[in-house]
């Protein structure tokens, strides 16, 4: 007997989505940083056993759009609900937000096998995880509460079991041996992003979009050119720094990780641009890879 099916993890910002689906895909597909809105796009991290394969899907985290790009990252969200064979609702131990009010609904009547995961149990006390546990029995009464550290990688091979439990039979969707699908042209942005969002303070993360504008594999090296798109001229004298200081810090941070990641040399240009609408022009967003419809 064969097992098949996609695991959507969805939740609020800050809940430590990411580290999870990091932490059982065992790699590290999802960016991962202290600020909201890091994950942009749906992604996912594959797994396979002999008689097993798990697709996770790591979402967007739930917010209320203020603009297109915004609208596009929460159909991210409603379409994992939808397409799901299990849901991992992710919570943690300090959230305290309404704004997933609508998904919960969605997910209570959907009738989808349900795991809400209580994210950094490392943080609190067993009595007040207790009254955690009782609240959400309330609001999600016939899911299963699985209290978790991803950080610490606390109780996850209990989750991992009781996802297995729940998928359907089915073959696999994807190749054995393949591990996500996005190519690397996604994760080389995605990486620029991850140090922008390290590295920078207030509007200027939320306000970039990377390109790549090419990409050559070569047997010894891989050799990037990428633009970072920002909203306003101050943005990009901000970005770029005295003299291109800080530009360069982030250029040569991102080509340490993607030389990690593709374990391989890499040599890699950075463009700096202004696009002032960028976030709420559709045919921009589509280039970017998201969906409006």
């Amino acid at each position: 007997m064969h097992k098949s099916g996609f695991v959507n993890i969805i939740g609020n910002p800050n809940v430590g989505k990411s580290t999870l689906m990091n932490a059982l895909v065992g790699e590290r597909l999802s960016i991962i940083t202290s600020k909201a809105q890091t994950t942009r796009h749906r992604i996912l991290g594959i797994v396979n056993g002999d008689d097993f394969q798990i697709v996770f899907s790591d979402t967007p985290g739930i917010l209320k759009p203020s603009y297109k790009l915004q609208e596009s990252m929460m159909k991210f969200v409603e379409g994992a609900v939808s397409d799901a064979d299990v849901v991992l609702y992710v919570t943690d131990t300090v959230e305290q937000s309404d704004r997933a009010n609508d998904t919960l609904e969605k997910i209570r009547r959907s009738g989808l096998p349900t795991l809400l995961v209580i994210n950094k149990i490392d943080l609190t006390t067993p009595e007040k995880l207790d009254a955690l546990v009782d609240k959400w029995h309330e609001i999600l009464p016939d899911a299963t509460i699985v209290p978790v550290s991803a950080r610490e990688r606390f109780n996850l091979e209990g989750l991992f079991n009781l996802i297995l439990e729940r998928l359907p039979e089915g073959e696999p969707f994807y190749d054995k041996d393949t591990l996500t699908d996005k190519n690397l042209r996604f994760f080389a942005s995605e990486i620029i992003r991850e140090k922008i969002l390290r590295n920078y303070d207030k509007e200027i993360p939320y306000s970039c979009e990377i390109a790549i504008d090419s990409y050559k594999e070569e047997p010894t090296i891989d050799r990037i050119a990428a633009t970072i798109y920002v909203l306003r001229d101050s943005q990009k004298g901000i970005l770029i720094g005295h003299k291109g200081e800080r530009l360069k810090k982030i250029g040569c941070l991102a080509r340490e990780d993607m030389e990690e990641f593709l374990g391989k040399k890499v040599y890699l240009e950075l463009f700096v641009k202004v696009n002032e609408n960028w976030r709420d022009n559709e045919r921009q967003l589509k280039r970017f890879g998201y969906e409006l419809e």
